[in-house]
Order: C-alpha cells, then structure tokens, then sequence
C-alpha cells in the first residue's frame, strides 16, 4: 500500500493525481481547453464554485489547475479563476 496515495476518482471516472493537474496546466497553455474566467467574491469556496459552476464540487481541483492556484479551497477575494467550459474534454485528457 501506498503511504503517500491520495488519488480520488471523481464524476465520470476523473483521476485527480500531480500527473493530472500538469496536464491540464499544459492543455490551458497550448489552448486545447476552452475556458471562461470570473472573479471570486468574498466568502467563496472552491468547491462551492465548482458546485455552481460545473455541477461537482468534487471538481475543485480542475479549477484550481486551470487557474494556477494551490490547493486551498479558499482564496482572497478578486482571484481570477479559470473554469473549463466542457468537463468532457477535461475527460479526455485524464479520464
């Protein structure tokens, strides 16, 4: 068993793992991602915008990759944050 292994399968089967978010990061790079932005207000949470925003607040993590950000689930307000359009193409890069 491994001691380190924090790997959660969420919606659809989505790996989150190191490999995953570079991934993700790369795709944003080179435009394989189509993204919208908002601001985050005071009071907002990660997973509460993942929730809103793409239906899973287990999803956090793929904001907070696309975004650049660690892995905080709060932030100070006026962060930019990256939200994938489709979860389907998130899937196929790491489902």
């Amino acid at each position: 068993m491994r001691r380190y292994k924090r790997d959660q399968r969420i919606r659809g089967g989505l790996l989150q793992t190191a490999q995953s978010v570079a991934i993700l990061r790369r795709a944003k790079q080179f435009g394989l991602i189509s993204l919208r932005t908002i601001v985050l207000s005071k009071g907002q949470r990660l997973d509460h915008v993942a929730y809103k925003e793409l239906g899973d607040p287990h999803a956090w993590w793929i904001i907070a990759a696309l975004s650049d950000i660690g892995w905080g689930m709060q932030l100070p307000p006026g962060t930019i944050l990256s939200i994938p359009i489709n979860l389907d193409a998130v899937q196929a890069l790491v489902g």
